[in-house]
């Protein structure tokens, strides 16, 4: 992948101060005694990042944490104090005024969480807006408007005005006046906080969807850790204006950095999150194609299990057998393993979802099979390795 994003030591403080500000910063100062001693405020503390071409990058902290003030570096609302920020390589703090209006213009759409629609106009001229700003023909804006529009799924609200629609409604007129202008990169500020739970839930799925058609570099800042694990492909976690983490959804349930992020994580739904690949453990295998019936059942003797999973020499999955089945074969002086290969077995793919099959591990005898796209064993999921991964326990601890 490449960098679409690259942010190196961004800092702002906020005061008259801030020279001395950022020499106190730099030595190791905290953010309070900064603010005894100069009266500046640390907005952001030399924060580090890049983010990849079409991916969901949200940023997260509570209030105050400098996410939304780091979001508004990014494209210049707000100036930094120090540091780069790059996009395609090209270093926006070097821009001058015309370059940095053309850039915002050409590269980047918004999206406020007070959604930040002109009331005097309707849903089709707010959808116009920024086009008929950089002198687009009317035909062709409202042409791009139109789709728009139907992409975010409001059409037949050209001539309402935005008091006359839901606030979810109002968001998506907001959404899709972004998406109009064609940005590169999307920058979305807390922009589903204000909308209720359904019309959130909503927001969120409808951003899914639009992402896998128009693949989108999205800076998206959020409060809500499950809203960042729902939608992010990294997630970004702030604290009084530092970088406390970067990672992938999962790294941010099962390695958090420190007892702010374990903290932080704490009453997350883990079972959205994590997948078969997370939960399952290593099985007793059984190479139908190399083993008999007595080395297979000292196998499961000496792991101390009841059951074998039996595949073949490309480690493809054929079945379970059980170990009484396996001593009255013996019993009966035959060879034939293929005969109590229970091949009927649950299993599932590495990706699935845990909350997609909670309900099924819980009520089958056997444990799941884990495979990947080749029908390939790639572990088995016990009951109590999953609660345990979901309390956050270690799947180790299982094995």
């Amino acid at each position: 992948m490449t960098a679409k994003v690259e942010v190196r030591n961004l800092t702002k403080i906020f005061g008259n101060r801030s020279n001395a500000a950022g020499e106190l910063l730099l030595k190791g100062t905290s953010k309070q005694e900064i603010l005894k001693k100069t009266g500046a405020t640390v907005g952001v503390d030399r924060a580090n990042f890049q983010i990849e071409d079409g991916e969901i990058f949200v940023i997260m902290g509570l209030s105050g944490s400098g996410k939304s003030t780091l979001i508004r570096m990014i494209n210049r609302l707000i100036e930094p104090t120090h540091g780069d920020i790059f996009i395609d390589g090209e270093n926006l703090t070097k821009l001058d005024k015309k370059a940095l209006r053309e850039t915002r213009r050409t590269k980047m759409g918004m999206v406020f969480q007070d959604f930040g629609l002109l009331p005097n106009r309707t849903v089709i001229q707010n959808v116009e807006y920024g086009l008929e700003i950089r002198g687009v023909s009317k035909e062709e804006r409202y042409d791009k408007a139109r789709k728009s529009l139907s992409k975010v799924g409001i059409d037949g609200y050209d001539d309402q005005y935005p008091d006359q629609l839901s606030g979810g409604m109002q968001q998506r007129v907001a959404l899709a006046r972004a998406l109009a202008n064609g940005p590169e990169i999307l920058l979305m500020d807390e922009a589903f906080s204000a909308l209720d739970p359904l019309n959130r839930t909503e927001m969120q799925d409808q951003l899914i969807d639009l992402q896998e058609d128009l693949n989108k570099t999205i800076i998206f800042i959020s409060h809500d850790l499950n809203e960042a694990l729902k939608l992010g492909d990294h997630i970004m976690i702030m604290r009084d204006g530092e970088v406390v983490q970067t990672g992938t959804p999962e790294e941010i349930l099962t390695q958090p950095a420190n007892d702010y992020v374990e903290a932080f994580i704490e009453n997350v739904d883990r079972s959205k999150v994590l997948t078969a690949s997370n939960v399952m453990i290593r099985p007793v295998m059984i190479n139908i194609d190399k083993q008999g019936p007595r080395t297979a059942l000292k196998q499961m003797r000496d792991n101390e299990v009841s059951n074998g999973y039996v595949v073949n020499n490309k480690r493809e999955l054929i079945g379970v057998v059980d170990a009484t089945d396996m001593i009255e074969l013996i019993r009966s002086k035959s060879t034939d393993m293929k005969s109590i290969v229970k091949t009927d077995i649950p299993k599932t793919d590495v990706d699935t979802p845990v909350s997609d099959i909670m309900d099924d591990i819980s009520t089958s005898t056997i444990p799941f099979a884990v495979t990947n796209d080749k029908n390939q064993l790639q572990g088995i999921i016990v009951r109590g390795a999953v609660l345990g991964v979901l309390s956050g326990m270690e799947v180790s601890d299982f094995e």
